[in-house]
């Protein structure tokens, strides 16, 4: 392995052990982290579908049953 990889991973891996050995205080985020994300993500699904479907845009998704082919002619 070349030396600056393998210094590399040796540092990293001590990184990785002080860190896993550190006891932290939980923050906002361990506390209410999922409960923002599980009550945030449905909110906001709703605001954008009532908009979406409120706000009058003609979307225009397919026009296959409205465009009829114009008549040939022939000059």
């Amino acid at each position: 392995m070349l030396p600056l990889a393998k210094n590399t991973l040796s540092r990293l891996q001590q990184t990785m052990a002080r860190q896993s050995h550190q006891k932290r205080t939980p923050d906002f985020h361990d506390k209410y982290g999922n409960a923002v994300l599980a009550t945030g993500a449905p909110f906001c699904t709703a605001v954008w579908t009532y908009v979406a479907t409120h706000i009058g845009i003609q979307w225009n998704l397919s026009p296959v049953g409205r465009v009829t082919p114009k008549e040939w002619r022939e000059e």
